[in-house]
């Protein structure tokens, strides 16, 4: 496979809500500066000869030092033998299962405060993807940093890992607060003709750990600069998308990781969304806009965080999904009795009449339990072209 990322020059579109947080300091350790590695893959990636594109999300693993860490919130007749090897199991089991072609670590990859070395603890965290040579991609929780290693090394170590598409931060923005805010394109099915254009965009950003400004407690949010960033790059991908060659009518559909949930998550009630909410949304205590930056862009279809174990629901807000993965790892707090899951992704290209591959017609989801049969449950359409086939009601 080949790699496709886009790095653009910092934007320069506000959007009111935004403006409202202007007071907030910015990062300046994280200047342009600091070039970030160049990646490893040499290839593009792409749509499969099927007309597919499998992503597997992995949120909370809270790796530590493998087999001498011990399991939380399991049941009695787990608790002997289970560790931080169990997570590393349920990985390959996915891999097998589904065969993604990209796996995404959606923050809280290790638990910084119980891992001895936390250069050792990521490695071995993302040994699996690693060993299945599948491209991958991270971004930050708010406990990754708590080891042996600072945020900004925690994120420098990952970006020189093999197989990785993950990026320190995008070289061309001058100023851009946090660690690990990048993009990556798929582009289309190999013999067709938007083999050479992106057909699908994800972003990737770091929602930050806790507030750094005294007045406000809590988590951190997504940052102006980040959400400069990320409009300069959505506009400048939608011209793309729509110019020659092969020109298309609309932009490519857009999908966004990060790890702390933003405050619209708390929009749901058990009548409009898919999948189970445990326990209270764990965002930051200030709105920061970037819901409303992701409408106002317009291509963003759904994103997906962690952070809250006992959430894995997906509901839809002014035509965003939000989804939540559930919790992954078993050295992370959970519910005993309920399943460890994953959750994956999958978009699907539409035939042209020509019987070539076309553009993203649809995007599904489901999430898989880490039971006996790796029990698939909650499937929905995220998002369809024929408005018809739209999110399941």
């Amino acid at each position: 496979m080949e790699l496709f990322v886009s790095l653009p020059f910092h934007g320069f579109v506000v959007t009111t809500a935004v403006l409202l947080l202007c007071f907030v300091p910015i990062n300046v350790s994280a200047v342009a500066s600091r070039r970030p590695p160049q990646l490893q893959l040499s290839q593009k990636l792409r749509f499969d000869q099927n007309g597919e594109f499998k992503i597997l999300q992995v949120a909370d693993m809270h790796f530590a030092d493998g087999k001498t860490t011990p399991c939380l919130d399991v049941l009695p007749s787990q608790v002997h033998g289970c560790s931080d090897l169990n997570t590393s199991s349920f990985i390959q089991r996915m891999i097998q299962a589904e065969k993604p072609n990209l796996i995404v670590f959606t923050g809280d990859n290790i638990f910084g405060f119980d891992a001895k070395d936390s250069t050792k603890s990521l490695n071995a965290a993302f040994a699996p993807a690693i060993a299945a040579k599948i491209p991958w991609a991270a971004v930050l929780g708010n406990h990754d940093q708590e080891g042996t290693l600072s945020r900004e090394g925690v994120m420098k170590h990952i970006v020189g890992l093999k197989h990785t598409v993950s990026q320190f931060n995008p070289s061309e923005a001058h100023i851009i607060d946090g660690f690990g805010n990048y993009n990556v394109e798929v582009g289309g099915a190999e013999v067709s003709g938007l083999a050479n254009k992106s057909v699908l965009n994800i972003y990737f950003l770091d929602s930050g750990d806790y507030s750094t400004v005294p007045d406000i407690p809590g988590y951190g949010w997504i940052k102006p600069s980040q959400q400069f960033w990320f409009q300069s790059t959505s506009a400048k991908l939608q011209r793309a998308h729509m110019r020659p060659p092969m020109a298309q009518k609309s932009s490519a559909p857009g999908l966004v990781y990060f790890h702390i949930p933003l405050p619209e998550f708390a929009s749901f009630d058990s009548s409009n969304y898919t999948g189970v909410r445990q326990e209270g949304i764990s965002s930051a205590s200030i709105n920061s806009g970037f819901f409303t930056t992701m409408v106002e862009a317009g291509d963003v279809k759904a994103v997906f965080t962690g952070h809250d174990h006992l959430n894995d629901f997906c509901g839809q807000l002014t035509g965003i999904q939000l989804c939540y993965a559930g919790g992954f790892g078993y050295h992370a707090y959970g519910k005993a009795g309920w399943s460890r899951r994953a959750r994956v992704v999958v978009a699907s290209l539409e035939k042209t009449v020509k019987g070539d591959w076309g553009a993203v017609k649809s995007i599904k989801t489901w999430k898989r339990l880490d039971d006996r049969y790796l029990t698939a449950v909650d499937g929905q359409v995220l998002w369809s072209k024929n408005s018809a086939d739209e999110v399941d009601r």
